[in-house]
């Protein structure tokens, strides 16, 4: 979910997404059923655009996802360039 939706509003060059619900075992925000993750993404969109800029994209993409199914997302970010 989290990669077609980033995908389908970002020219992604790659994407590494890893679940890591499993470390949250027992954490208060754990019980609301949505899962703890970390992107690596390099997109062509993030050119130029500091770090809270391409965050905010990322955020946009995922939607209402960010309220359901994703408690908490870490995320790294770079241009196409490695920036």
């Amino acid at each position: 979910m989290i990669e077609r939706r980033l995908r389908s509003a970002l020219t992604i060059d790659s994407i590494e997404i890893v679940d890591e619900s499993h470390l949250h075992i027992g954490h208060p925000g754990a019980s609301s059923g949505g899962g703890h993750f970390h992107v690596t993404i390099v997109a062509e969109n993030f050119e130029g655009l500091p770090t809270l800029a391409r965050h905010r994209l990322i955020y946009d993409a995922l939607g209402d996802a960010m309220q359901t199914e994703i408690h908490a997302l870490s995320i790294k970010a770079f241009d196409s360039g490695g920036h």
